[in-house]
């Protein structure tokens, strides 16, 4: 079956709702898929009662955020119990570390002569289907930022003294999915996100206790996806592998890219 379990709705910063989702995964021939929004499973159940409707393939997911060493890694849990008390508080803690940022971040530009007004943000709405987060969108309605390269290349940087918040760590994120039933991958270590790259934090993550990692990903290259596929099958953990579309709201990601079949991955549901 031609899998994507890397995708995200409005629950989070992507541009569909639970409906759109299922319906582009159905125009893309996908058959297997799951959503994993960030610090979110507020889309996950009214996906899966969708895509049961459809015939499709759907595995319930989250991505998680988690902090290293002073770097943010992202951490997947696949097959989790979105009614998990533990994984709810974890979600609820996350999204107000994040939402402390939006307001940071909005007082940093203020104190630094951007014509913003803190009265403005705490009132402020936007259409979720935009995508994207609160700060973002309010500074693209006041016109001064262009699309989500530009935030975090000209405004969300150490030069505005503005970076993420410190998360739970990995062995506290990777605990609660476990007790949520689930199991715990790293997403998109060989991308951009990461910087450095694979080869400099893939070491920083073997005494971890991840259940495997998300080997094939939009911005990974083919020999990257490879040497993190040969790793861990030598090492006896599950692959997974996504687009990380967003919808619209990130153009160069597009779902079902890469292309990936279930034969490319080694997960419990994939292996019955």
């Amino acid at each position: 079956m031609r899998a994507d379990l890397h995708i995200h709705t409005t629950a989070s910063d992507g541009t569909w709702d639970p409906s759109q989702v299922v319906e582009a995964v159905l125009k893309a021939g996908i058959e297997c898929f799951a959503i994993s929004d960030h610090d979110s499973v507020a889309n996950v159940e009214e996906t899966g009662k969708l895509a049961e409707e459809a015939g499709l393939k759907f595995i319930p997911g989250v991505e998680l955020n988690s902090t290293k060493d002073g770097h943010n890694y992202h951490i997947l849990g696949y097959g989790v119990d979105t009614k998990n008390k533990q994984l709810l508080e974890l979600c609820r803690h996350n999204q107000k570390l994040l939402e402390k940022k939006d307001d940071d971040s909005v007082k940093n530009l203020i104190e630094r002569g951007w014509p913003l007004s803190m009265r403005e943000f705490a009132d402020y709405r936007y259409d979720l289907h935009r995508g994207g987060w609160k700060a973002l969108a309010y500074l693209q309605d006041k016109g001064l930022c262009g699309d989500v390269n530009d935030f975090f290349r000209r405004i969300f940087t150490a030069e505005n003294n503005l970076g993420f918040p410190e998360f739970p760590d990995i062995a506290e994120v990777v605990r609660v999915i476990h007790e949520a039933g689930g199991i715990a991958m790293c997403a998109h270590l060989a991308s951009d996100f990461h910087g450095a790259g694979m080869q400099e934090y893939l070491p920083r993550l073997v005494d971890e206790k991840l259940d495997g990692f998300e080997c094939y990903h939009s911005g990974h290259s083919a020999g990257s996806s490879r040497l993190l596929a040969h790793f861990c099958r030598r090492h006896k953990l599950y692959i997974s592998g996504g687009s990380d579309c967003h919808g619209s709201f990130v153009p160069s990601r597009h779902l079902g890219i890469p292309e990936i079949d279930t034969e490319m991955l080694y997960l419990p549901w994939l292996q019955q």
